[in-house]
């Protein structure tokens, strides 16, 4: 599935081009460095800056994630104590009830006029007081067990509930990284510089119910050449150029197989004039941004495939490398169905 290799170019750009290709890309100061094209002089923010956020954010809560795991530990821990000092009141507890069971209000006031002096009858009115005070000593031991119980429980419903939250924000952001970053072609393509966003493309013609695509025929003047196009190409090529990518770009060319004769495809330029391969920031940039654009819109656009910089990417199977007769460093090709 490689694009022929006609350039739309003078035979002098043509000839630097192909020494181009040989030689490697140019040296910064062997070219001059073209103007940026309308609508990229404010930059939104690269993608790169927006993974490294992403990553910042997994960091703190993998870090909040293993903070709230000791945090768990150290109450399960306390849980253990507190329950094992609650089965140790137990017998107390039990105590209290026969006891109160055995005398109740009737049998300490019982105990009291079966005094037969007035010193036993203080006597065992302290005794009572005193079995009341232990009685209530225990019991308020016993009631604070239980509520420390229920505190570390709570506690740890708490800390649970907080670690599934940590754990599947770490789990949404690493896939959001990835997604963000392999859809563009990960670092190898693009080195690092492409926008985080791009435009949104409006829908192209000939998008069927069923989320197919209609065929059409090569019917529509080329705006890049004396050759035809297809409605959809038209449409594409529109949406490029309102996402402000105005460089050179040829589409139509006759013979050969693929689909620059069917008016299916165009070749993008990082170049003003005719085709050189990247060879600063600018350059790269304005392939990869370009590229993106064409990849995040590829559903509304109707996308068959896209080649960049040796990769080649489809919707169905993502980016893989590419070694067809042009490594494609020096122009964004793009098919439609």
């Amino acid at each position: 599935m490689t694009a022929p290799l006609r350039r739309w170019s003078i035979p002098v750009v043509a000839v630097l081009s192909a020494l181009a290709v040989f030689a490697g890309p140019l040296p910064a100061s062997a070219a001059p460095t073209p103007p940026k094209p309308s609508g990229h002089d404010s930059q939104p923010k690269e993608l790169g800056d927006v993974i490294e956020a992403k990553n910042r954010d997994f960091v703190k809560a993998r870090a909040a994630l293993k903070k709230s795991q000791e945090r768990q530990d150290e109450l399960n821990v306390e849980l253990r104590a507190f329950q094992a000092a609650l089965n140790a009141l137990a017998p107390q507890v039990n105590g209290i009830a026969a006891q109160s069971y055995r005398t109740g209000r009737i049998g300490a006031m019982s105990m009291l006029l079966e005094a037969r002096t007035p010193d036993s009858f203080v006597q065992r009115a302290s005794a009572l007081d005193e079995l009341n005070l232990v009685n209530a000593k225990q019991l308020a031991e016993v009631n604070a067990a239980k509520a420390r119980v229920e505190q570390a429980k709570l506690a740890l419903d708490t800390e649970v509930r907080e670690q599934t939250r940590l754990t599947n924000a770490i789990n949404r952001d690493r896939a959001e990284a990835k997604k963000a970053l392999n859809l563009v072609g990960g670092t190898e393509l693009t080195g690092g510089l492409v926008d985080a966003t791009s435009p949104v493309a409006r829908m192209g013609p000939g998008r069927t119910a069923d989320g197919d695509w209609k065929s059409y025929d090569c019917s529509e003047p080329d705006p890049t050449t004396s050759g035809c196009v297809t409605p959809r190409t038209l449409h594409m090529y529109k949406e490029v150029k309102r996402a402000g990518f105005d460089r050179f770009v040829g589409c139509h060319r006759s013979g050969g197989p693929y689909e620059h004769p069917k008016g299916r495809a165009c070749d993008w330029s990082l170049q003003n004039s005719g085709f050189a391969p990247w060879h600063n920031n600018d350059t790269r940039r304005y392939g990869n941004d370009l590229t993106a654009f064409l990849v995040r819109n590829a559903d509304r656009l109707g996308v068959y495939y896209v080649i960049w910089n040796r990769q080649i990417w489809f919707p169905a199977t993502g980016w893989s490398s590419y070694s067809g007769p042009s490594n494609h460093t020096d122009h964004v090709h793009v098919s439609l169905l």
